[in-house]
Order: C-alpha cells, then structure tokens, then sequence
C-alpha cells in the first residue's frame, strides 16, 4: 500500500487511541492469561472504485473483559498496523475504499499496560507486553474488473460500404463498477466513439473511418470520472475505472495487385502487335470489382478489357505511334468516371490501381544518312558520288531500299543498294537538284514507282534525311591573260579573253568579278562590258574574272555577296587573275 493512500485510510479510522490508566496500588502480583475472544462476520470484499465501502455485522464473543485496555487493530496483509479503532462501531466506520487495492485484517487485541509497540506503521510480530489477539477477519480490496474482450481481429476494406464487427463477446466473470461502456480509439488511443452497449457497438460502420487501425476496449468506471469524451485520449482519463483488453479492427486501402511482365516495343507497321506473359500479383488484392485499364501517356483511358485474356487480344498496332500504360483497377460500386475517353485524374469513389506495364509504340525509322552534299557539273562526263554511309541504330522496318528524288519529290530512281546509289550517273539526269533518301516500309505500300511522287506514298514506311546532289551547269573555258597593271590614275582594262562554250549549259549567263576572297565586286552581263571594266580605278590589289552560266531561282548573286553564298543551280568557269599593282 503506497504511504498516500495509508494516510488518507488512517485518517478514516479516526485512530482513537485508548490508554486506560489503573491505580499501581491495585496491581497484584500475579500475572492474569489474556483472552480477547472471537471475532465473527465476513470475510468483507468491495472494489477499490472511490466510493466509501465499510464493513458491518462484525461480533466479538468470548471475551469476559480481561485485560487493562481494549481495541480493535487494522493490519495490512502482513501484519503492519494500518489503524486502532477503539470500539466495533469506530471499526465500522472505516472506508476500506481509500486504502486502495489489497487486503486488511481486522483483530481484537486486549492488553495489560505497559505494552510496547503499539503504533501506527509498526508490525503486530514486535508488541512486547501482555496481550492476546482475537482471531482475524479478511477485508479484501479489489481493483475494477473491466473483464475481457474475445473476438477479432477484424480486417476491413475502406471501400464505401459499411463494415460492422460482429460475434465479440464480453467475458463478466470478474467484472465490477458502476458504470460500463465500450470505447474506440484509434492506434493512439485517441478516443472516437463510445458505444454503450455490444449492439450499439455492432452497430458502428468502421468504413467510414477511413483507412487505418481501431482499438475496441470495455470499460468499467465510478462515478466522476474525466476525460471520456470523443477527441481525448485514454491516457488522459482522470478517476477510478478499468480497460480491458483491446480487439483489433484493421481498416485497410483497396489494393489492385503488382503487375509483371514487359516494358513491350512494337513497330507501329500494320501488323498486330499483342503483349503477352503479364502476370498480376493478387497475393494483397481486394475489391469487388476488378478490371484493367489501357491509357496513353497522359493516363487519358483508351480502353478497359476486363481480364488478362482481353489485355492480351488488344492490337496496340492500331493506336498508332505512341506510347501506353496497361493498369490493372480494384474499384468499389459507383465508380465514376470510368470511361473510354476519361482521364484517370478524374475518377471518382473508392478505387486502387497498380503499377503500370509500359508499351512503346515506334514509328517505322530509316536511319541517318552521312555524306554530301555532292556539286557536279552537267558536263557530259559521269558523275557519281561516294561515300555516303547508313547509320541503322535505329533502323527498323521488313524492307529497305533507297530513293533518288528531284527537289520536288518526283522519283527517278529507286536505287537498291548504297552501291547501286553510287552506280548512278547523275549527269545524266541533266541540270537540276536530286534528292538521296534511304527508305524503310512494309508490304503494302503504294506510290512506290519511278515517275510516281514521294509526297503520294500511302503504308507504313518511313524516309531517312536526304542528301543533296546539285548537278550545275557548265560554264564553259575562257581564256586569256594573266593582266597585270599599275595603279596609276590611267584607265587599265583587259582584252583578248575568249569563250569556248561548247559544253556550257544552263538557262542564265553572266560574267562575275570577283576579289580574291570570293567576294563579287561586279557582274558585267557580256564580254564586252568586261572589257569596259576600268581596273585602274579598283586600286591595289588582285581580282579574278570568271564566266557563269545558271537556272531560275539563283539567289545571292548580288554585289558585295559571296560566291560561298550562292544557293541555287550554277557553274562557274576557270578563273583569269587580273593583279592591279
């Protein structure tokens, strides 16, 4: 017994001490046996529970009155004086309640003066004197028996239907208190609910608690007790009242499984492509309702097949170039927003969904090509280009070749091989821009002639980047010179150049003087002006002369340009230096 509760249960017993006082004249010389009778009633149990618990119907019988002094002594179970109530109604006036849980014993002590040892915290085994004590009657203090709960553990599924307990049951062998209710709390002990009863217990739908743990206690109390309130915690509880134990009620998310298997790459070429070997891990899984759920890339929802079977008949080839995210959905009655069309973002109730499985739909990819761009000069004699090189890290497709095109698409050859590419004579095709393009494609595909054009090709295919082949006119050979003049304020012009244009080509003529960076310094249309041309007045320095000839649509052929800006079709011929000293 702790020394509070010892206090507060002395100073119930009022602790009235008798000492009787004798004249020494009558004390006689002989010592008289004492007897201090028999004791009757109890043994007395009552529950610790702050309420006042007195015992009552105690008798003493067999005592004739012997002895100098009489009282009544209240000893703990091992005998420590605890209280001397000094008559049967000062005993029945004791609340045994606030010496707290254990056991008392009540005696009848007589005794002659002079008796040691009798005081408040010593132990009966030490009184030294004359006395004699009655036989003992028990006082049992218990402590509240909230008694034991059975049943359980219970798991449910947060899934918007109502999940209710059910078959607990209350063991009351030992129960005790006043007052009685059962208490839920949350794994904090956090109280949520205090049903009165095991039907209002029963009657509590733990789905709505969403997902997490509950703890179900009974719970037995004395009046006043504080802190029993939704939203306070047990710990907190102030008074007198006992928990039994908890039972467990487990409220856990849907879950939708583990998805295995993939990622999956398909080529986006007319043929079915159709995953295969997913396995979905259900070991976790719940819900009432499964399916799965195909999304692209932003989780818009493509389609819904129902089982694995469905999953696997889809052709993925038909969604085109891409990419999807195969799901699979655990998902409670009245789901909304499962839809074809739908985002995922935008599903609404009680649902759960798996990992994703990836599957890549490629385009059809021709590869890279390296090389050119090719300057040739229409000229009569073959020209063919040479190194040209496929780079096929991503090439893909069922079947290659390559295609030479005009800069308007228009196909004119189809080329099998890198090295039929390089067998072509691109003179002969005359002045004009080609177009080198390696090709990747599948059966079925139409426009795929020469004379047809590229832009009309229909299937599934794919073209490389395109190497350019300028085939430029011919501008001929001049002749004449090298000039050399002195800058001295007297006109200086060439004279004697001649043309030999017998294989120039090309719609477009001009001469073009230039500096010896390239940079064109004039364009005099005919020889003749040429020859008008005053060098003196240019100063120092060295200029070149050359013949042009090039088609429609030349552009950079201006003054103040560079020959390296020029883009279009054109040939330029040899150069004649003219150094003006």
């Amino acid at each position: 017994m702790n020394n509070v509760k010892t206090i507060a249960f002395i100073a119930s017993l009022g602790l009235l001490l008798w000492a009787c006082e004798e004249d020494d004249s009558d004390a006689g010389p002989d010592v008289v046996q004492l007897d201090a009778g028999q004791l009757a009633g109890g043994p007395f149990s009552f529950t610790v529970d702050g309420v006042p618990d007195m015992v009552s119907g105690i008798s003493l019988s067999g005592f004739d009155g012997n002895g100098e002094v009489q009282t009544y002594v209240i000893t703990d179970d091992v005998r420590n004086i605890l209280g001397m109530p000094p008559t049967l109604e000062a005993v029945e006036g004791v609340d045994f309640d606030a010496a707290g849980v254990g056991d008392c014993y009540i005696y009848h002590l007589t005794y002659n003066l002079g008796l040691a040892g009798l005081s408040m915290g010593e132990n009966l085994d030490n009184l030294g004197g004359i006395f004699d004590l009655s036989n003992f009657i028990v006082v049992n203090r218990g402590a509240l028996d909230a008694g034991e709960l059975s049943g359980g553990p219970f798991v449910f599924v947060v899934d918007g239907l109502p999940d209710r307990v059910s078959g607990i049951m209350l063991d009351d062998t030992n129960l005790n208190g006043d007052n009685q209710t059962y208490v839920i709390t949350d794994d904090s002990r956090n109280i949520l609910g205090m049903p009165p009863t095991l039907e209002a217990l029963e009657g509590v739908d733990f789905d709505g608690a969403g997902v997490g743990r509950c703890y179900i206690y009974h719970l037995t109390y004395s009046t006043g007790l504080g802190g029993l309130e939704a939203g306070n915690n047990l710990d907190d509880l102030t008074g007198q009242f006992d928990l039994s134990n908890f039972i467990e009620v487990d409220r856990i998310a849907l879950n939708a499984g583990e998805l295995s298997g993939g990622p999956y790459e398909f080529v986006v070429d007319g043929s079915p492509d159709r995953v295969s070997g997913i396995v979905l891990d259900d070991t976790s899984l719940n819900g009432d309702n499964q399916t799965y759920v195909i999304t692209d890339d932003n989780r818009n929802i493509l389609g819904i097949p129902p089982t694995l079977e469905a999953v696997e008949g889809v052709d993925f080839d038909g969604a085109g170039v891409g990419r999807c995210y195969i799901y699979h959905l655990t998902y409670s009655t009245g789901l909304g927003g499962l839809e074809a069309g739908n985002n995922l973002d935008d599903l609404t109730g009680q649902f759960d969904l798996s990992n994703f499985i990836v599957v890549d739909r490629l385009a059809l990819n021709a590869g890279v090509l390296n090389g050119g761009p090719y300057m040739f000069s229409v000229d009569g004699t073959p020209d063919n280009v040479s190194g040209i090189t496929l780079d096929d890290t991503n090439l893909n497709g069922s079947n290659q070749g390559y295609i030479i095109t005009d800069d308007a698409l228009n196909i004119l050859g189809l080329p099998p091989t890198l090295e039929a590419v390089e067998g072509v004579d691109f003179d002969a095709a005359g002045i004009g821009l080609c177009l080198i393009w390696h090709i990747t494609y599948e059966d079925g595909i139409t426009g795929l002639e020469a004379g047809q054009n590229a832009g009309d090709l229909s299937g599934f295919f794919a073209l490389s980047n395109a190497i350019r082949v300028y085939r430029n006119p011919n501008a001929g050979t001049i002749s004449g010179g090298p000039f050399t003049f002195d800058v001295d304020g007297i006109p200086d012009r060439v004279s004697g150049i001649m043309l030999d244009g017998s294989n120039a080509t090309g719609a477009n003529r001009t001469w073009v003087i230039t500096d010896d960076q390239n940079n064109i310094l004039g364009l005099p249309p005919t020889l003749a002006d040429v020859e008008g041309v005053d060098f003196d007045a240019a100063g120092p320095g060295v200029c070149f002369i050359w013949y042009m000839r090039y088609e429609d649509g030349l552009t950079g052929l201006a003054v103040g340009n560079n020959i390296a800006d020029l883009e279009g079709l054109y040939g330029l011929s040899n150069s004649i230096q003219v150094t003006r000293n």
